[in-house]
């Protein structure tokens, strides 16, 4: 009887850690025109950086003669002229105070305001829903006439803080519907707990909700980062002293300056895209964590 309970009980284990083994998917070989499509999305992805690369590397005659082979001598000094010339040391400072002040400034308010449209009873929520949804879609071009009166006003005009704040603006209603999405997919049953605990609501947003939606920060962060840094419009529009200027309207300028010397412009232009692209990559997996866990990725 004992080695017959025995092969039952064995039995019985090894059925439940079958049940508790997860499921693999049986993955379907991939067609050879799958690779093909890749490989072209790749090239069309790379091949202008390729290009650009190459390009920055060539002397002026030997960049008219070809445009599109590989460089005879490499000039590795055109990166150095472009750098003094284009002052881009001073033009990478102001961008990464704008890009570090707005991603601060736009990650506190989308978090605050994504937390009480999600977790607590806020009367009108869902007007402001509608707001958010509206004002994330209007073109940004109409609000430079009333911005550029109201911040000459407020003396912001000609200041990186003016910049940050326009760009918390703009960029914080696409933010908070991104974040919204994220906080939605949380449970709730650890803020219930605290609650019961007696915490305050803004102790479980930070030690509760922030680490569980931190991957949905760092994805805003990202894209609200890329999108600061690489904006031009209100860039050149609000600042006008050259000590102040970003890193795309430094190279705007240096670009004015240099208009027959594509070489020194191909090498200016792969200084710009450098640290967001670095960034990008070292990134790219929280976020497109991040943006599929918002419920967002489709959009």
């Amino acid at each position: 009887m004992i080695p017959a309970v025995a092969t039952v009980a064995t039995a019985r284990e090894e059925r439940v850690a079958q049940a508790a083994r997860p499921a693999v998917r049986a993955r379907r070989p991939v067609g050879r025109a799958t690779f093909v499509v890749l490989i072209a999305l790749a090239i069309f992805s790379i091949g202008p950086i390729v290009l650009t690369f190459f390009n920055a590397l060539k002397t002026q005659p030997e960049l008219a003669a070809n445009p599109l082979g590989l460089p005879a001598q490499w000039q590795w000094s055109n990166f150095v002229t472009a750098w003094v010339d284009a002052n881009m040391a001073a033009g990478l400072a102001n961008s990464v105070v704008v890009v570090l002040g707005s991603v601060a400034l736009i990650c506190v308010v989308s978090l605050c305001a994504a937390y009480a449209l999600s977790r607590l009873k806020v009367r009108g929520g869902t007007g402001f829903m509608s707001y958010l949804l509206v004002s994330s879609s209007l073109p940004t071009q109409m609000f430079l006439v009333p911005l550029f009166y109201l911040w000459t006003g407020l003396g912001l005009y000609d200041t990186l803080l003016g910049l940050i704040l326009i760009y918390a603006g703009i960029y914080s209603p696409f933010a908070t519907l991104l974040l919204r999405s994220f906080m939605i997919a949380l449970p709730p049953e650890l803020e219930e707990a605290a609650r019961i605990d007696g915490a305050g609501e803004l102790r479980i947003l930070l030690r509760i909700v922030l680490p569980n939606a931190l991957p949905g920060v760092l994805t805003i962060a990202l894209v609200t980062g890329l999108s600061a840094y690489n904006e031009f419009l209100f860039a050149v529009t609000f600042i006008q002293s050259s000590e102040l200027m970003p890193l795309s309207t430094t190279f705007f300028s240096f670009q004015q300056g240099y208009t027959q010397d594509f070489t020194l412009i191909s090498a200016a232009g792969l200084i710009m895209i450098a640290p967001m692209l670095v960034l990008f990559l070292a990134l790219q997996r929280r976020f497109i964590e991040g943006l599929s866990a918002s419920g967002m990725g489709g959009m």
